[in-house]
């Protein structure tokens, strides 16, 4: 059914309540944390039209950008020391890096790793941006790249700290949201879909409806990211396909979307559908690719279970996927930089990176890691999850999620708040 904004049956017209500037900020924090506002755009336009904001640059594939390396905020030297003793801190999701990837990187240099956990990068960017706060690694998409860069919260890169760059897709040693890569490097790449149980008569063919479905009263979830979430309405109930919308009707279209989930389903929000769906908490759930790999393990799988309760479904056509990938990026308050350089650089490592995705689930964009060799060679992603694996066609003509102006971000957090409210 294609959206029609004036059928009262599709959306309901209700006043929305006004919410203080504080409320409106909260998670994104894009002016109260110092990020520029730029001239406000008109309601109906769309995000992804933008060039630029005024301040900083909105990368697109067909406008990439190199981004700044300003004498207030150079890379390290050559030839430093790395740093050793003390905590190493990482901002990071939850359960993303493996533990014995961390271990090993503390038995090596002496430190310990400690992670403090976000759900989103609305978060993430209030915990970097917290007075006194000081991390060594944080792990950002390109949707954020451009803000964090111009108000100095990332260094630039010594990239001869990281000589396992080279590992790398080569897409993203040139990425068109950092060009020459001077602040990034690629962590993992993913998509956007439906994780759910194949033990209790799920129907995938419903695809984003699958949330819809009242059979799954109590046992739905939702991931807590604004983007994602409404992002998801607007292509489930052809809303748009522009998940950079700055239109307002359709923001609001997708945000009484969600609002039906509270009444219909009990939905639940989270970033941890890979142990909720494995331990039957859900019957479906939207989730990111890694996740479902990550919980055929035996680690999160109910007792008696094994991997073939679970499946994945995404769009068949890499045109109509929402891909995503994540960066590794070293935080200008980092107070051992030049171990964040060779962590990164650890994490580039084919054999330290495969340890670590045996672990997330989210497939590393290094070459030797192909699909075929996680699938066929190692043999880690069973049948039933193939459709989980990503590969670079999906990023050609897939939807992604871009860096829009704090206009555009405000209204979707909005959006997003309100759902939260329960309308």
């Amino acid at each position: 059914m294609t959206f029609d904004p004036n059928d009262p049956m599709q959306r309901r017209r209700r006043p929305r309540p006004q919410l203080q500037r504080r409320d409106v900020l909260r998670g994104g924090l894009w002016l109260s944390a110092g990020f520029a506002a730029a001239p406000l755009l008109s309601a109906c336009g769309s995000g992804s039209d933008v060039a630029a904001n005024g301040d900083y640059p909105l990368a697109r594939p067909n406008n990439p950008v190199t981004l700044p390396i300003k004498d207030s905020n150079p890379p390290i030297a050559d030839g430093i020391e790395p740093e050793t003793g003390g905590a190493f801190r990482v901002l990071n999701y939850d359960q993303y890096i493996a533990p014995s990837v961390m271990r090993d990187f503390e038995d090596k240099h002496g430190v310990e790793v400690q992670v403090t956990p976000y759900n989103n990068y609305d978060e993430m960017l209030t915990k970097i941006t917290a007075s006194g706060s000081s991390f060594d690694l944080v792990f950002p998409g390109p949707s954020v790249m451009s803000q964090m860069v111009f108000n100095e919260l990332l260094q630039p890169f010594n990239q001869s700290y990281i000589p396992n760059f080279k590992n790398t897709w080569p897409e993203y040693r040139n990425p068109w949201y950092d060009q020459q890569a001077q602040y990034s490097a690629p962590y993992t790449v993913y998509t956007t879909g439906i994780g759910y149980r194949t033990d209790r008569g799920v129907d995938p063919s419903e695809g984003y409806k699958m949330l819809w479905n009242p059979d799954y009263i109590d046992h739905a979830g939702l991931l807590d990211d604004s983007g994602e979430s409404l992002g998801m309405a607007m292509l489930a109930w052809d809303i748009t396909t522009d998940i950079n919308t700055g239109n307002l009707e359709f923001i609001n279209a997708a945000r009484d979307k969600l609002i039906e989930l509270i009444d219909l389903v009990h939905i639940k929000t989270g970033v941890s559908a890979y142990a909720k769906i494995p331990n039957g908490d859900f019957t479906v759930s939207q989730c990111w690719s890694g996740d479902m790999i990550a919980g055929a393990s035996p680690y999160y799988l109910d007792k008696g279970d094994t991997a073939a309760v679970l499946g994945y479904w995404a769009p068949p056509s890499s045109a109509e996927r929402v891909i995503g990938n994540d960066c590794i990026c070293i935080p200008k308050s980092a107070a051992k930089p030049v171990l964040s350089h060779m962590f990164i650089n650890d994490l580039l490592d084919n054999d330290i990176s495969y340890q670590n995705f045996d672990w997330n689930g989210y497939q590393p964009p290094l070459t030797k890691l192909n699909a075929d060799y996680l699938i066929n060679v190692k043999k880690r992603i069973p049948d039933n999850l193939v459709s989980s694996v990503v590969v670079p066609k999906d990023f050609e003509e897939g939807y992604t999620f871009y860096e829009v102006t704090p206009e555009i971000q405000n209204e979707w957090l909005a959006a997003y708040q309100e759902f939260e409210a329960g309308g």
